[in-house]
């Protein structure tokens, strides 16, 4: 038996493995199960191209834990080592600035690990174990081997009688990780990391019922075996031609991504490519709501089918976070633990690739079958929207099939809504006005104002519009958005023609002063005179478009004016001079009675709007009783 020492320049390298990746400690699992897999398959290959003769067959990986002696066991069945290539792939331990590494990484919030970036996968094994063991046999002929280490620098290695070829990984758990010797904890790590890993990977057994024989009896037991419990998947669809799946096939893989989850995805993307990098992957949109948070995180990123991470921020565009499903390339560079991304040109490629392909695949669902489309447009409506405001390249695509519903349940593309109401909504100035509504029962009534002039009214409720709107002001010309609430109807679309007032100037003072001596001098509203037709309401409550849409936009993030979400609530209150009322209120004499008629018919207004509340709403019920009797 020879013994020696791991050739690194420190002798604390295993504290330093404790202390720097504890936090992560979990991962040793899936670093053991990775490198079995690598020897797996790189036997496979070996025997393609005939350097390797042996038999491939049917090789598996198991997992089994000792609770009792408190071992665990990683056992292949891959192309082994000899005594030479342990010295080198175990003993020389790439670790030779572990003093920088530790000025570097003390201070770190993230605890990143050191696995991969110093070749120390196998060595994750030591942040749950105090002795480690390999017994290995390569598929060469050779004597098979037995290293053993305790922890220190110091290791043994031996001849072993080990007869099959392949790597036992023997861990002595210790007594800070006793959490590993309980099968329900390897099992959910094994679910975590491994799910998809591309070689059968065993762990314990499970009872199968098998047919009942012919001729059995109806109360006769089914017959049970007992049979290898394979914990993963190793042919996962994203591994698969698009052209050799169905349907179906894409709707289980969703069901396998994500078992608690009960309704079925709108559709699917598939990303498959090659050049200038390796990318496959599969992409779901499920129906999302308006809550931006909770939707994200959901998309798992393998590499090489060894799951890294869930947050995909930098691979994938922000707006597609929301989406669902798997992305695995071996092209994504990532830092010394797997578990963060490091942002370089190839990253950036594959995230303009994926936005592309999104793009590509919603126009052309679009196209095929809109009338589908329109039926998914308010479960999808919210990632194109955040997709066209973040990405410009996204927008100039999705400016071809975004759609902008009506109050009506029509839709229309931009190119389409320009063309219906150019005629009829373009102001004196030559800009087109686009009437939109955010709740068509709150603002029924100005709707209802709106389509009495033959103008079209969209229904636009996400939470961002607001921003999409403002985007849309400054990238296209001659064109602006106004909500049906935001001034009178002849004030929004302000054509040549202008009403005359029935008042004379003085009138008109006169009244305001009557209207602000109501109101009090803190009023929320701003009283403006305008000369509208007779027939119109005789007050009404308008917000200001600009003033309004800065505030929400500032609410949802963003709006560039400090504070604004702070602001209270202004209306502009819209008196029509024209109107029979109005000039009743301004001829009577009684102040009671004038007051009385101010405060029912902005009353009335504020009902209209769905101000009226509380107080306010007992004393106008109170008062209208009153004036009926």
């Amino acid at each position: 038996m020879a013994t020696g020492k791991i050739n690194v320049s420190v002798d604390n390298i295993f504290p330093l493995i404790k202390k720097f990746l504890y936090s992560d400690h979990e991962i040793f699992l899936r670093e053991l199960i990775s490198n079995a897999t690598d020897a797996t398959l790189k036997l496979k290959h070996l025997t393609a191209i005939g350097e390797a003769k042996v038999e491939y067959g049917n090789p598996i990986i198991e997992v089994k834990v000792d609770k009792k002696g408190k071992k665990l066991h990683v056992i292949d069945q891959g192309l082994g080592m000899t005594e030479e290539e342990v010295k080198k792939y175990i003993n020389e331990v790439a670790f030779s600035g572990a003093e920088e590494f530790l000025n570097k990484y003390e201070d770190s919030a993230k605890d990143a690990g050191i696995i991969g970036h110093f070749g120390l996968g196998f060595y994750s094994a030591f942040m749950v174990a105090h002795k480690v063991e390999i017994i290995t046999k390569s598929f060469k002929d050779e004597p098979a081997v037995h290293w053993s280490c305790d922890g220190s620098p110091n290791f043994s290695i031996e001849e072993s009688d080990k007869k099959e070829r392949g790597t036992e990984i023997i861990l002595h758990i210790a007594d800070d990780s006793t959490e590993f010797l309980e099968d329900s904890r390897i099992s959910e790590l094994l679910r975590k990391y491994n799910k998809f890993m591309p070689v059968p990977i065993k762990f314990g057994t499970k009872t199968e019922t098998l047919p009942k024989p012919e001729g059995a009896k109806e109360d006769d037991p089914a017959p049970t075996k007992e049979v290898d419990n394979i914990v993963n998947n190793p042919n996962p669809a994203w591994t698969k031609q698009p052209t050799d799946l169905k349907e179906e096939d894409y709707k289980s893989f969703y069901r396998e991504l994500y078992p608690m989850q009960f309704e079925e995805p709108l559709f699917h993307i598939h990303l498959n490519v090659d050049y200038p990098f390796n990318l496959t992957g599969i992409l779901y949109f499920p129906k999302l709501t308006n809550d931006l948070n909770i939707q994200k995180d959901k998309i798992q990123l393998y590499q090489n089918q060894v799951f890294v991470t869930d947050n995909v921020e930098g691979i994938v565009p922000e707006f597609l976070t929301m989406l669902r499903g798997v992305i695995d390339s071996p092209d994504i560079p990532l830092n010394v633990s797997r578990s963060y991304l490091q942002a370089d040109g190839a990253v950036k490629k594959i995230s303009s690739y994926i936005t592309r392909k999104v793009a590509d695949k919603l126009n052309s669902l679009f196209k095929n079958d809109r009338e589908d489309f329109e039926k998914k447009w308010n479960d999808i409506k919210i990632v194109i929207e955040y997709g066209m405001l973040s990405e410009d390249k996204f927008f100039e695509k999705a400016d071809k099939f975004a759609l902008y519903p009506t109050v009506d349940g029509a839709y229309y593309t931009f190119e389409e809504l320009q063309e219906k109401i150019k005629a009829n909504q373009t102001d004196k100035d030559d800009k087109l006005v686009i009437l939109y509504a955010s709740d068509k029962e709150a603002q029924h009534s100005y709707i209802e104002t709106a389509k009495s002039k033959g103008y079209e009214v969209l229904l636009l409720d996400s939470p961002i519009i607001g921003h999409l709107m403002q985007k849309m002001e400054t990238t296209k010309e001659k064109i602006s958005f106004a909500r049906v609430d935001a001034d009178h109807i002849d004030k929004l679309i302000q054509k040549e023609d202008t009403q005359i007032s029935k008042l004379s100037d003085e009138e008109k003072e006169k009244l305001k002063a009557d209207l602000e001596a109501v109101f009090g001098e803190k009023s929320n509203y701003t009283v403006q005179l305008e000369a509208m037709d007779s027939d119109a309401s005789p007050f009404v409550i308008t917000e200001p478009e600009f003033l309004r849409r800065m505030k929400e936009m500032q609410q949802t993030g963003g709006g560039g004016m400090f504070g604004m979400g702070n602001m209270p609530e202004m209306y502009n209150l819209i008196v029509n001079t024209n109107h029979e009322l109005v000039g009743e209120i301004l001829n009577t004499k009684t102040a009671k009675k004038k007051e009385r008629l101010i405060n029912q018919s902005l009353d009335l207004a504020k009902l209209s709007k769905g101000l009226l509340k509380g107080a306010e709403l007992t004393n106008f019920i109170k008062r209208s009783y009153e004036m009926v009797k």
